[in-house]
């Protein structure tokens, strides 16, 4: 069974097709993946921060709760 060239140049055709489709879609979604990864990037420094002066914030708090309380009461005395 012969095919014929004009059957082989359309599957080839079509081939190409597929295979430009895929490159594009690729290249689109790697274009769209390192974009967001800069985004995000950016967002979790200002959240780690943020944390990081709500940590610091939490430490004085309890400072001062300890002070305000003073030391444990002893349960033996001597």
């Amino acid at each position: 069974m012969t095919v014929s060239p004009d059957v082989i140049g359309v599957i080839i055709a079509g081939a190409m097709l597929a295979a430009t489709l895929f490159g594009g879609l690729w290249a689109l979604m790697s274009h769209l993946m390192n974009r967001l990864e800069a985004r995000l990037g950016v967002r979790f420094d200002n959240v780690e921060t943020r944390l990081g002066r709500v940590e610091g914030e939490i430490t004085e708090l309890k400072i001062a709760v300890a002070r305000l309380e003073g030391p444990t009461p002893r349960l033996l005395t001597r």
